[in-house]
């Protein structure tokens, strides 16, 4: 009662019709505890992203991929023919990659390192070359780095079917079934590969 006749009064005196000081505190609080409240749903709406010790682009070994590593047939350094058929029942990596790609340079020691490690357990390191005007530099930088797996020359089919290849270096890690279990877009630390070797042999 005290309120409407406040206002009352303020009316009948000309005054324009507002609110008192303790509605308009009310107002307030009520706004401030609205805002606060619709910030806090949504922060917390929505998923969130899937956290993990693994890449983007990594499928866990205990998941049973479905996709097939497409064969080929590709020249190898030495004149060889190297197929990946022939390979079947080891843990293949596929790395494409350039002489011409810092990238690329810098993770073939690590390379190296797997394929010491675990060759003979049953991994095998392919080096896929998509050097073309630099394909005369391939064999003098395999000495220069101490390359101990087959590197072979990439051609247009082996581009497209492993999606082509718009970033170097690009590796698929492929099954003792031949299937791919994962695949990274750029370069990743060492123990990223080692970890999900060690599931698939």
């Amino acid at each position: 009662m005290s309120s409407t006749k406040k206002i009352d009064n303020k009316n009948s005196g000309g005054q324009t019709l507002g609110l008192t000081k303790k509605q308009r505190s009310w107002i307030y609080t009520g706004f401030f505890i609205g805002v606060i409240l619709l910030l806090f749903v949504i922060n917390n709406s929505g998923s969130e992203p899937e956290q993990g010790p693994y890449p983007p682009n990594y499928v866990p070994a205990a998941q049973k991929s479905t996709t097939q590593a497409p064969d080929f047939s590709l020249m190898t350094t030495d004149g060889k023919t190297l197929k990946l058929s022939d390979l079947k029942g080891k843990v293949v990596v596929l790395d494409f990659w350039a002489t011409w790609c810092p990238p690329c340079r810098k993770g073939i020691p690590d390379l190296i390192d797997i394929k010491k490690r675990y060759g003979s357990k049953g991994v095998e390191i392919v080096g896929i070359s998509l050097d073309l005007e630099t394909k005369p530099d391939v064999v003098p930088f395999m000495k220069n780095y101490g390359i101990n797996y087959p590197i072979v020359y990439a051609d247009n089919a082996i581009v497209n079917n492993y999606g082509g290849i718009n970033s170097i270096p690009t590796t698929f890690v492929i099954d003792k079934q031949g299937k791919i279990a994962a695949s990274y877009v750029g370069l990743y630390p060492k123990v990223t590969y080692e970890n999900l070797i060690k599931k698939l042999l």
